[in-house]
């Protein structure tokens, strides 16, 4: 009976996660984060690093995973050319051990 109730803690504690997988989409409309990228690590909310695993990405974690399908997205992005359109400011960075908030909004 333990390992029957240990079992299906892990399998909750699983599914109850989110990976932050993105899709990337033309249409501000759809979007449920607008994404500016800056060139400065300090104007930034989070640090993002492209993965090229889905199982690396993390929950707010900034580790992303760029998805071609909208329907496996924990969010759906647009980028903006315009930092007072966004109300995400992201920041790209070379080191996974760096990606993560900056300022929680």
């Amino acid at each position: 009976m333990k390992k029957i109730i240990l079992i299906a803690s892990i399998l909750i504690c699983a599914l109850a996660t989110k990976a932050q997988v993105v899709y990337v989409t033309e249409y501000k409309s759809d979007a449920d984060k607008i994404v500016y990228v800056t060139d400065y690590k300090s104007d930034a909310d989070m640090l993002v690093y492209k993965t090229e695993y889905k199982s690396d990405a993390k929950k707010d974690s900034g580790l992303w995973y760029y998805t071609k399908y909208k329907s496996d997205a924990d969010w759906v992005i647009y980028f903006t050319k315009y930092k007072s359109d966004a109300n995400l400011i992201i920041y790209y960075t070379d080191y996974r051990s760096d990606a993560g908030w900056r300022n929680r909004k």
